[in-house]
């Protein structure tokens, strides 16, 4: 392929007037974002192969669509060919994204070629899609662990990962826009390896990296596939997959020296040294102390969402507001997905504190009304003012501990009550949850137990997560799991089942079996101690901010 024709123009500056200041930059990609400090970004990432052309940027989309071409043919993903009579090859779009560091700049220009999987034909062009990526409890777990035990944590990127995975199928690829080859304009790409975009090339690329890794001697977690570790009379050490980003932790840094070569030799990799970013969220470690941060991803969202002049607020929910369905037309509501969303991840990651509120909202987003968007904006106001809290985890408590929680009938409409649980390791918060039940619960002793199981089962997974790791000492006690009913106790310590709850008969089963086994123990905690009681109901200001502390958030 010939090489795309440079200009010889000589740059000038434009002037845009005496109300603007423009600055002339020159050079690569990695030298213009190694010494440009801080840099002011005006254009949006463009659409097509034609605007990235015709960009104020075009020299560094130039050369991050250079260098995803020359790792697809380096990587030997396909081969020239005529197309066969019967075959119908699949079209390619290009996708441009800037990539920015936690502190607003530009990091990276990135460039990805994408084939158009929605026209391929089940059973035929492919089979299987599954893939599956490491759980974010996982990442937290494996984090707190780290603190408490003062493991070491770097992390590395697989370049081009999707393009390792081998195909099974014959699929057949239009020659992609700007790279057409001269005198064969009527031949395809016949495709050797995946490519983004294919359905099965997420599913390729993990059977790849999961058979390469388990060759090296490491061997899969019974709880989590993407977790693999190794242990040496030396050092045992830990890899946590999530598509192509990976944690490598270790009792050594000789485990991670060994174990990073292992895998360059393999793959196309990008050490990035000790953990800085992972997942969008901030990996601080200041001595036996790390943290996780979400506050410039709550930035983002304040500015997306800011046309709703968002007000602070001391808690996420408002106690004296009680939500139903909306039954006038819907308020934006292709926004209030979005909103809801972008919400959604925060919650997931490192906030806790915010997961009833969002539980909640998120029930109405088939139909929201104005009383749905005062309570959005109350939760955004909420993480306007708590912005610069973060997760974190220290060595000064290494008890693992469960709360869980329910209210019952919160809501008349559909007579379900709300569960919530939560596990707390290493000072912090690894695991929780907030969730309509499935079943209509009959007391409040009913859907306490119904929490408890849905809790335990959560406990048993945890369990078995860290019993596989080899960084945790075993046989593991008991994990306590604290409870405000009275009542519940008195179920789970009762043998005998009583037909009048036949219709949780299941789960009062399945605690009695984790109860006899060792797997978890019920303990009696005060509704004012519950650390699951915010995740079942709002609470008042200094209420929220006790739970807060206790799950781990604290100020920067």
């Amino acid at each position: 392929m010939e090489e795309p024709r440079r200009s010889t123009r000589t740059r000038k500056e434009k002037s845009l007037g005496d109300d603007f200041v423009s600055y002339l930059v020159k050079g690569s990609q990695k030298k213009v974002t190694r010494e440009v400090i801080f840099t002011i970004d005006f254009e949006d990432d463009p659409k097509t192969f034609s605007e990235a052309m015709s960009s104020r940027d075009a020299h560094l989309w130039k050369e991050a669509i250079n260098d995803e071409m020359d790792s697809i043919l380096g990587n030997g993903t396909w081969e020239l060919d005529d197309l066969p009579k019967g075959k119908i090859p699949i079209g390619s779009k290009w996708i441009f994204k800037k990539k920015y560091h936690p502190d607003g700049s530009i990091s990276a220009y990135k460039a990805r070629l994408v084939a158009k999987g929605y026209r391929q034909r089940e059973g035929i062009d492919y089979f299987d899609t599954y893939a599956p990526v490491a759980r974010i409890s996982s990442i937290r777990t494996l984090i707190a662990i780290s603190a408490l035990k003062g493991l070491y944590i770097h992390q590395m990127d697989v370049k081009t990962a999707f393009l390792n995975g081998y195909l099974n199928e014959e699929i057949y690829l239009e020659q992609p826009e700007g790279f057409v080859v001269p005198g064969q304009e009527n031949k395809v790409c016949r495709l050797i390896k995946s490519l983004y975009g294919l359905k099965q090339a997420p599913k390729q690329w993990h059977e790849r990296f999961d058979t390469t890794v388990t060759n090296f001697c490491f061997r899969h977690n019974g709880a989590d596939r993407c977790i693999y570790s190794k242990c040496t009379s030396d050092y045992t050490v830990v890899i946590c997959l999530y598509v192509d980003d990976m944690l490598i932790i270790s009792t050594d840094l000789e485990g991670i020296s060994e174990t990073k070569k292992y895998l360059s030799s393999n793959f196309k990799m990008k050490d990035l040294g000790e953990v800085d970013t992972i997942l969008g969220i901030k990996v601080k470690r200041t001595g036996s102390q790390i943290s996780l941060s979400q506050s410039h991803y709550i930035e983002k969202i304040l500015t997306k969402f800011q046309h709703l002049n968002i007000k602070e607020f001391n808690t996420p929910f408002d106690s004296c507001v009680k939500l139903g369905a909306n039954s006038g037309r819907a308020v934006a509501q292709l926004e209030y997905a979005s909103a809801i969303g972008s919400m959604m991840y925060a919650m997931h990651c490192t906030r806790p504190d915010i997961a009833f509120a969002v539980s909640k909202l998120s029930q109405h987003t088939i139909n929201p009304g104005v009383e749905h968007w005062k309570a959005v904006s109350r939760v955004l106001g909420y993480l306007k003012r708590t912005s610069k809290l973060e997760m974190t985890y220290t060595s000064s408590s290494g008890i693992l501990e469960g709360y869980s929680d329910a209210s019952w009938i919160d809501q008349t409409s559909d007579s379900k009550s709300t569960s919530g649980w939560i596990f707390t390791l290493a000072g912090g918060a690894i695991s929780w949850a907030s969730k309509r039940q499935t079943c209509i619960a009959h007391s409040t002793m009913e859907a306490e137990f119904i929490a408890l199981a849905a809790a335990g089962k959560e406990a048993e997974w945890i369990r078995d997560l860290l019993s596989d790791i080899r960084l945790w000492d075993v046989p593991m006690p008991s994990i306590p799991m604290y409870c405000d009913s009275e009542a519940t106790l008195s179920k789970v310590y009762n043998a005998v089942y009583n037909g009048k709850s036949r219709h949780i008969g299941l789960r009062h089963n399945y605690v009695r079996q984790l109860f006899e086994n060792g797997t978890i123990k019920v303990v009696f905690v005060k509704s004012s101690k519950n650390l699951a009681d915010p995740l079942t109901k709002p609470l008042t200001r200094d209420l929220v901010g006790t739970t807060t502390r206790d799950m781990g958030l604290k100020p920067q």
